[in-house]
């Protein structure tokens, strides 16, 4: 149930947007991706994707060409990736084993050298999709098996817990349904969203919104400003917020026909009141995604080792690389 203090504080913040009525999406986004397309140039830059299986960091080009391992070894199933360009950094989480408290994150060059561990095994339980604000100096992740959404400076300190979903129970959670796995942030109105993606095909995945700020008085086990954007999803995994249009993005797991895709859908329409836009489909176990937002393009991944390529409306979808292992978190950069 949504909280008075929450409608109004929405109501304000977004009433201004239009809603395209048939594709649940604002007004100006399908005039500014078009714009956006219309140059005929293809924005360059670099892609960084995780190899679960085989323990790699991997580079290649948009095009799929001029792959690269960056890191061998990476850890115990490496799942979330960031890269911070403008410092040479890249960031990624450790599953580690699922039943054990032994996730971690890392960091390393953008080349591969100086590796050092931000949160050592334990400092989290399953640390899974990695989000970095950049401007307030931050990671965010998911921790599924902890039941957490989870924060810290870059340098792994101030460790924090935001949402805390296990409901007392223990660690790691034999409930599916309070798994924390995507996770994505809008730092200007001051939003997390994340996935909760419940049991394998169960249909009973969810993705939440909250303040990034607990209420005061209250805790990240019982704070009162969460609201349920999306329920009943097949498996949502991974998130991408584009913020100039307030759009959401993430891949799904499941059962066809919404299981095993790329979606979208507006932010600022009510919760309960937009059906998610199926952009991709076909999919092997869906798992990352990054944004190309001035090249009018997304990339995304699943477990089958597959990398693809395609318009934010899902059009020209191309398979960049295949068997590659099996896959997990992408993140798309522009190396200055």
């Amino acid at each position: 149930m949504r909280k008075a203090k929450y409608q109004d504080r929405f109501s304000r913040t977004h009433a201004k947007k239009t809603i395209n009525k048939s594709t649940n999406m604002p007004a100006s986004t399908i005039t500014k991706a078009t714009r956006a397309a219309s140059g005929g140039k293809t924005t360059p830059g670099l892609l960084y994707f995780l190899d679960g299986s085989g323990g790699r960091i991997l580079s290649v080009k948009p095009d799929g060409s001029n792959k690269k391992v960056i890191v061998t070894a990476a850890g115990p199933i490496p799942d979330g990736i960031v890269v911070d360009a403008e410092v040479g950094h890249i960031y990624w989480t450790n599953m580690g084993n699922p039943i054990k408290n032994d996730g971690s994150i890392e960091r390393v060059d953008l080349d591969g050298k100086n590796r050092i561990t931000i949160i050592p095994e334990g400092g989290t339980f399953t640390p899974k999709q990695l989000h970095l604000e950049k401007e307030g100096g931050k990671l965010y992740w998911c921790d599924r098996e902890g039941m957490r959404v989870m924060r810290c400076d870059l340098d792994g300190s101030q460790v924090e817990t935001l949402v805390d979903t296990s409901g007392g129970d223990p660690r790691p959670g034999p409930d599916a349904t309070k798994w924390c796995v995507g996770i994505t942030v809008d730092p200007e109105h001051g939003n997390i969203y994340w996935t909760q993606k419940g049991p394998t095909k169960a249909g009973s995945g969810r993705i939440f919104r909250a303040n990034i700020k607990i209420p005061k008085g209250e805790t990240p086990a019982n704070r009162s400003d969460i609201e349920v954007l999306f329920d009943k999803l097949p498996e949502p995994i991974d998130l991408e917020l584009d913020l100039e249009n307030r759009v959401l993005y993430w891949t799904d797991r499941g059962d066809p026909p919404r299981g095993n895709t790329v979606n979208r859908a507006s932010i600022d329409a009510r919760p309960g009141e937009s059906t998610p836009e199926i952009l991709a489909t076909h999919l092997m176990e869906g798992i990352g995604i990054a944004l190309d937002l001035k090249g009018n393009r997304m990339f995304f991944t699943d477990l089958a080792g597959d990398l693809y390529s395609a318009r934010l409306d899902g059009t020209e979808k191309k398979l960049l690389l295949g068997a590659q292992g099996n896959l997990t978190g992408i993140a798309y950069v522009e190396i200055p």
